[in-house]
């Protein structure tokens, strides 16, 4: 099934799979993992949210005050991909795959037959948006590089293929974290870039 967007000709990876254990660049143990439900990681990802700086929030996300982080984790949770980064315990990142589809495919890697409940597609039918938060004081010591291979190694393993991010042009931090793990421009508004990458 082909989406809306391009993609890169190529894909990108393999990228490595959590979960992992790794030194971040200021000698702190970070820990990133897959959690199997989001219900058992929602209240430390929301805990981390509720203390995320709103000067850092992008394009209206994360949401400010713990109820509203709350309702759009729940929102999206049960159909999306996660990926979370610990330190001493505490939820210090999180990303995500949210599917881009209004009858998102189940997440066991397999889809409808045509004599069952839903579209029929898989995982690697749909077009998956990416978002990815590192609290501030863990910023530029490289987890958000290690979160985000984690979360597309991980992507990779459940069948999904095409991955899309939008983010604001002045972010170039951002941009050169998304560039260096293999996105392509595709596109974009006026203060933001759209960005895509197709995985092995």
């Amino acid at each position: 099934m082909s989406g809306t967007r391009v993609y890169p000709d190529e894909p990108s990876g393999p990228f490595p799979s959590p979960p992992s254990t790794f030194e971040d660049g200021e000698g702190r143990t970070i820990e990133v993992r897959a959690p199997d439900s989001f219900e058992e990681v929602i209240d430390d990802v929301v805990e981390m949210y509720d203390a995320f700086d709103p000067t850092d929030r992008a394009q209206g996300i994360p949401p400010t005050g713990e109820e509203r982080i709350r309702g759009w984790l729940e929102t999206i949770a049960d159909e999306s991909i996660n990926v979370v980064a610990r330190h001493d315990g505490d939820v210090i990142g999180h990303a995500m795959l949210v599917p881009d589809a209004d009858d998102p495919p189940s997440m066991d890697g397999e889809g409808d037959d045509a004599d069952g409940p839903g579209s029929g597609l898989g995982p690697g039918d749909i077009e998956w948006e990416l978002a990815i938060f590192v609290l501030q004081e863990y910023q530029r010591a490289g987890i958000g590089t290690v979160l985000l291979e984690q979360l597309l190694g991980h992507a990779s393993d459940v069948g999904i293929t095409r991955v899309w991010l939008t983010v604001e042009r002045w972010n170039k931090p951002a941009i050169a974290l998304y560039k260096q793990v293999g996105f392509e421009t595709t596109g974009g508004e006026s203060f933001e870039q759209e960005m895509a990458i197709l995985l092995d």
